[in-house]
């Protein structure tokens, strides 16, 4: 414990000297910040897709430094320093785990979700609405998997996740006869409702659907590289294959998936 408080004040002395003497970090703030902290959080998100654990770490202290600048940031302006990051988010810890640190119990960790969400709309200065705390910034699939959890997390939610699936297939039957129809705006309407009745498919059998849709982008481009590759090596360009020519490759390349 005590290296890990001695790695972390180093950590908070170097960021002192580094808004004194080095000109691009004395130049930076909240706004400047922001969009690196949402790269390094994706490149984060990449390294765990990955299972690369030393990326992790490299990627974790890229976000443990945006952290501590904006907390260096905070305390120059006399708005919060650390302590007070840290504080407030031990003192949210304790108190929205009355099971751990109170005298609630649980059974299960659903009922600790709905517990959270509850304690929540209790908390001083939060506007009691169960979706306000789902960021409107958020990619469109993570947003509907937070919607779907904030909305399951008060009780709106499938009595059985096989349920779902009905919702799926009528969601289907509307988009198929949009297409049929070839209405654009309408075909782009129930498209979206498919796509949100599939992440409630996700979420109810425990998939992370933006974690299985990278993946399977990933997988794409691994075997598209290898087609384009093996292309390139009998001398010829993509635009003068055949389909039938590119799945010979295509069908090679699913073998090195695994």
């Amino acid at each position: 414990m005590n290296k890990k408080l001695e790695q972390f004040e180093r950590l908070l002395n170097i960021m002192d000297e580094l808004r004194v003497k080095c000109p691009w970090d004395r130049e930076q703030t909240f706004e400047s910040l922001r969009h690196l902290t949402i790269e390094e959080t994706y490149e984060l998100g990449e390294a765990i897709l990955k299972n690369d654990l030393l990326e992790m770490k490299k990627e974790l202290g890229d976000l443990l430094l945006h952290i501590v600048f904006y907390a260096k940031i905070a305390d120059e302006q006399k708005a919060f320093d650390m302590a007070d990051v840290i504080d407030s988010l031990c003192e949210k810890l304790i108190y929205r785990h009355p099971h751990v640190f109170g005298n609630e119990s649980v059974d299960n960790a659903t009922q600790v979700l709905q517990n959270w969400e509850a304690i929540k709309l209790t908390e001083k200065g939060r506007e009691k609405r169960v979706l306000e705390g789902v960021p409107k910034s958020l990619p469109a699939i993570v947003k509907a998997h937070r919607i779907q959890d904030k909305a399951r997390g008060v009780g709106f939610d499938w009595e059985h996740k096989e349920q779902v699936w009905d919702k799926v297939k009528e969601e289907f039957a509307e988009f198929e006869e949009e297409v049929k129809a070839e209405n654009l705006p309408d075909m782009e309407k129930e498209f979206g409702d498919l796509l949100f009745s599939l992440v409630n498919v996700a979420r109810l059998y425990k998939i992370d659907p933006e974690a299985a849709l990278e993946r399977t982008n990933l997988k794409f481009i691994n075997r598209f590289n290898y087609l384009e590759k093996n292309t390139m090596l009998l001398g010829k360009s993509l635009h003068d294959m055949s389909l039938a020519e590119m799945d010979v490759f295509w069908e090679e390349a699913k073998k090195f998936d695994k």
